[in-house]
């Protein structure tokens, strides 16, 4: 792969926020006298690309999807990585958990690919955070969260127990397995190229395609990519005193965080993971408040946005759905401790355009997930073999 090196940097404190970067080959092949970079471009050889995704986990949380676009999705996932599915597709009146697994037992017969499904829902799963105390997940029933975010730390701690240095999160509900490669090869190009242990990649879609009037448009943003980009901007801008618009990837689904960053993080519940992983690192890391990670403010916290060549086909869920997402969006950025007032009433104002209702109220603070550094990870390795009826692995994991 051949890529810009970043053109320019946003800093805030300890937290260096790298603009978005174009890729210029999928694929720089691999000859004699391979010239890894110059002043401008970094070239990765395969085997530079291999060696990272050796040490990646992927996980794909799943709800509800078509198992053809499963299929799709674990098809374009590089055999050199661990794929964790996490389930919270409903068990009745159709199980429909029973047929992914069913699904992926077919699959492994013709790939190699190192794969482990669990269920969300899992009640082992729930006794198990109870053991080693990690109640943030549990709801007030003392069920593991039925949230999109529950969902990825579960795989976190999954990627954790395989000692993984590094987690990708791919969502399930896309269209295009050369796309899906593409996250991959991104992520592994980005931690390459990262001087920190703490440091995230994010995928900035080229183009998220639609049908309109019996065409396909190539529109560049989302309604709540925009949205969310644009309130993240804000937030840093009224922080530094300088406008800027270097947040592309506030929602971005598509995203990986090196281990010993999302060990550290607090996890916003639900669909506002996203975004709510710019808020938790800038509160962390950005000098603003007291924090007690001096250790990785010394060492600094790089954020990579990279531009696509592949454009984004994925389900469309509806209105309902994108509604969700922006409220989510709106809360966790509203809620934290600094955005200024002025923003957190603007938002309010948007929130309230939104919901069409002049007196909505969204002054409350989003569910947090622990980071996951309070866990004993042998103590949770020992209980999720024991207790978690769904845990199920392919591809001779153990």
């Amino acid at each position: 792969m051949k890529l810009d090196f970043p053109r320019y940097t946003e800093r805030l404190g300890a937290v260096s926020i790298h603009t978005v970067q174009r890729i210029y080959e999928l694929e720089s092949g691999k000859s004699k006298g391979f010239q890894s970079s110059h002043h401008t471009v970094r070239k990765f050889d395969y085997d530079e690309i291999s060696n990272i995704m050796h040490e990646l986990a992927i996980v794909i949380p799943i709800k509800n999807e078509k198992l053809k676009l499963l299929e799709g999705v674990l098809s374009g996932i590089p055999n050199e990585c661990i794929v964790i599915v996490v389930s919270n597709s409903s068990r009745s009146p159709v199980d429909r958990f029973a047929m992914e697994v069913e699904s992926i037992r077919q699959l492994m017969r013709f790939m190699d690919k190192r794969l482990m499904i669990i269920h969300q829902q899992d009640a082992g799963l729930s006794e198990v955070f109870k053991k080693i105390g990690y109640g943030s997940m549990l709801d007030s029933e003392g069920k593991v969260r039925s949230g999109k975010a529950e969902g990825m730390v579960i795989g976190l701690l999954l990627a954790k127990m395989y000692h993984k240095d590094f987690v990708g999160f791919i969502d399930s509900d896309n269209y295009v397995p050369g796309a899906v490669n593409e996250y991959v090869k991104i992520f592994a190009a980005g931690f390459g190229m990262s001087n920190t242990p703490y440091s995230t990649v994010r995928v900035s879609w080229v183009y998220k395609p639609k049908v309109r009037y019996n065409s396909l448009q190539f529109s560049k943003w989302g309604r709540v990519s925009e949205v969310t980009n644009r309130n993240l901007n804000a937030m840093l801008s009224s922080i530094t005193g300088f406008e800027t618009e270097v947040i592309k990837t506030g929602n971005a689904g598509e995203h990986a965080l090196s281990m010993p960053l999302a060990e550290s993080l607090h996890y916003s519940s639900g669909y506002s993971i996203e975004p709510g992983e710019f808020i938790d690192i800038f509160e962390k890391f950005g000098g603003l408040i007291p924090t007690e990670y001096l250790k990785i403010i010394e060492k600094g916290v790089e954020i990579f946005q990279i531009e696509t060549r592949n454009p984004h086909f994925h389900e469309d869920k509806g209105i309902s759905h994108l509604n969700e997402m922006l409220e989510a969006a709106y809360a966790v950025i509203s809620a934290s401790k600094i955005c200024p007032e002025e923003l957190r009433e603007n938002i309010l104002n948007q929130y309230r355009s939104m919901k069409r209702n002049k007196t909505a109220d969204l002054r409350k603070k989003n569910h947090l997930i622990e980071p996951i550094n309070t866990i004993e990870i042998s103590e949770f390795e020992k209980e999720m073999r024991k207790e978690a009826n769904t845990f199920q692995k392919f591809g001779g994991l153990k």
